[in-house]
């Protein structure tokens, strides 16, 4: 019998993993990681947004800086970011350049009339959408491993679960009436390429099985490319205490849409039998969640004010679809049988059945604290510090039986606990003002959010900005400028001896470039 839950969790959770981390642990802190979101004028100041108002920015940062309006606004950001990355694997070194134009946001926001007659002022409504995350990358690594390949990985998973001979003949459809032969189970693809075998013709008892060439050395090739982003629907609200106190509340409706394509090629060198040995995985990922943030602002005086902002876990759910492609080509196109017979393969390459999985995300707990001084009508100094729970993310899941999903909750968030930690980022930045034109400057230091610096990578994320601007009565553009540079580890495969296998170490240096336009209406 077709086992399509024994193929989702030996497959799907042997997927390539970024460090040593679990894929479901991993894509949770994929989906929820902090980075430097805002119009051009916030991404200017270092992404500050806790103690600063009358920005679009503030929908979705701090709400209470809604309440420093006293016009209305629209306002769009298109922006253009790249990113280049360089890969160090088994001392080859290997770069790459990819970029992408988007909408970073658009908001719309409505301010009341004034109230001269009561304490509460002003209230504002503000409608956005913003980009929170991008997830586009792309990096290619290469290098000659003496140690191991991707087939031992597949030996590995076969003796440790025991497959016998029949296994994984039932993991396997060879097709009918035109469709394609399909395996379930990595093993079981591998032995209907010929690329691994039994050490015994015994059918039914659990096998110890081998590397049809575990000797010879690989001249690796991957490539993983990854597009998407995870996008947020944010209304907001807030009031104007006395122009004193600022309070202010959102709900935010987020969208997750991120595919990546993942090749991998062992080449042989000088092997007897095997010339390639080939994977390609493709997974696509949609989501949709929802989370609620609070902020204030307080003036102590009118050059100092104070400023802070919680937000709730972001609640998703996430489908997702894995489908991967395993081939091998053979010297001279053949291969030998057990007793020296060659013969033509039957398959050069298999598909494995595409998987659908469902299941749920509950994301970081996050809140900040900062303050702004302002230096008479000259400009301001702005600083924020950030805190992000990620050792709190959860996942579960009702997909499959009670047992799996128990399984599937226990493993992967106690893979969270045991990766991640909270973090706290701190961001600096300033705008000095001459009439109507400005200048921006400002710094941003994320924390490395693992526990354990795995390959010796220190995974702390660096930006740094400038920006300019200029703001008329109906009318205002700020452009900004962000380099950002962070450090990244990217696993092929694993093995259960860490000596036996290889990560590649990637150096990540991104740029973004925003516009921000907006008019401004009404009194």
């Amino acid at each position: 019998m077709i086992n399509v839950n024994r193929y989702l969790f030996l497959s799907l959770l042997s997927l390539v993993s970024l460090g040593t981390q679990a894929q479901y642990a991993g894509e949770a802190f994929r989906f929820s990681e902090s980075n430097q979101t805002g119009t051009a004028r916030f991404q200017g100041v270092g992404g500050n947004h806790a103690a600063l108002g009358g920005d679009a920015s503030n929908i979705y940062g701090n709400p209470a800086g809604l309440g420093f309006y006293n016009r209305s606004e629209f306002s769009i950001s298109p922006a253009v970011s790249t990113l280049n990355t360089e890969t160090d694997y088994i001392g080859t070194m290997r770069s790459e350049n990819k970029g992408n134009f988007n909408i970073a946001q658009g908001s719309l926001i409505f301010t009341s009339q004034p109230s001269f007659q009561r304490k509460w002022k002003r209230s504002s409504f503000g409608l956005s959408f913003s980009r929170q995350q991008s997830l586009h990358t792309q990096f290619t690594y290469a290098g000659i491993n003496d140690k191991s390949s991707f087939l031992d990985r597949v030996v590995e998973d076969a003796n440790v679960n025991q497959y016998s001979i029949k296994n994984l003949e039932d993991d396997f459809d060879p097709g009918s009436n035109g469709s394609l032969p399909y395996a379930y189970s990595l093993p079981a693809a591998y032995y209907q390429l010929y690329l691994i075998n039994p050490e015994n013709s015994q059918t039914t008892v659990p096998n110890t099985w081998s590397a049809l060439d575990a000797n010879s050395a690989v001249d690796q090739l991957g490539v993983f490319k990854s597009e998407g982003a995870s996008t947020q629907i944010s209304l907001a609200y807030a009031g104007n205490y006395d122009d004193k106190l600022y309070v202010g509340g959102s709900v935010g409706l987020t969208r997750l849409r991120y595919n990546y394509n993942f090749y991998h090629d062992d080449l042989y060198l000088n092997s007897p039998d095997i010339v390639s040995n080939t994977k390609v995985d493709d997974l696509s990922v949609k989501g949709n969640g929802i989370n609620l943030n609070m902020g204030i602002i307080y003036k102590l005086n009118p050059s100092f004010q104070l400023g802070g902002q919680v937000s709730s876990p972001t609640f998703s759910s996430v489908k997702e679809t894995f489908n991967s492609y395993h081939g091998a080509t053979f010297v001279d196109g053949m291969i030998a049988d057990g007793e020296g017979n060659l013969f033509e393969p039957t398959y050069d390459y298999v598909d494995m059945a595409p998987n659908d999985f469902v299941y749920r995300i509950t994301g970081p707990f996050k809140g900040s604290i900062g303050a702004t001084y302002l230096v008479n009508r000259s400009g301001f100094v702005t600083g924020t510090i950030e805190y992000i729970g990620y050792a709190g993310m959860r996942t579960n899941t009702s997909y499959m039986n009670a047992d799996r999903n128990n399984e599937f909750q226990s493993n992967t968030n106690s893979e969270i606990k045991n990766t991640y930690r909270n973090s706290v980022n701190v961001r600096l930045g300033g705008e000095y003002r001459v009439g109507v034109f400005r200048a921006r400057a400002g710094i941003a230091y994320l924390a490395d959010p693992y526990q354990n610096r795995n390959n010796g990578i220190n995974r702390e994320k660096i930006f740094g900005s400038l920006g300019v601007g200029v703001r008329k009565r109906s009318f205002f553009a700020d452009l900004s400028g962000t380099v950002g540079s962070f450090k990244t580890a990217f696993t092929p495969y694993e093995l259960n001896n860490p000596q036996n296998y290889y990560s590649a170490s990637v150096k990540n240096t991104s740029m973004n470039f925003q516009l921000t336009m907006g008019v401004l209406f009404g009194e």
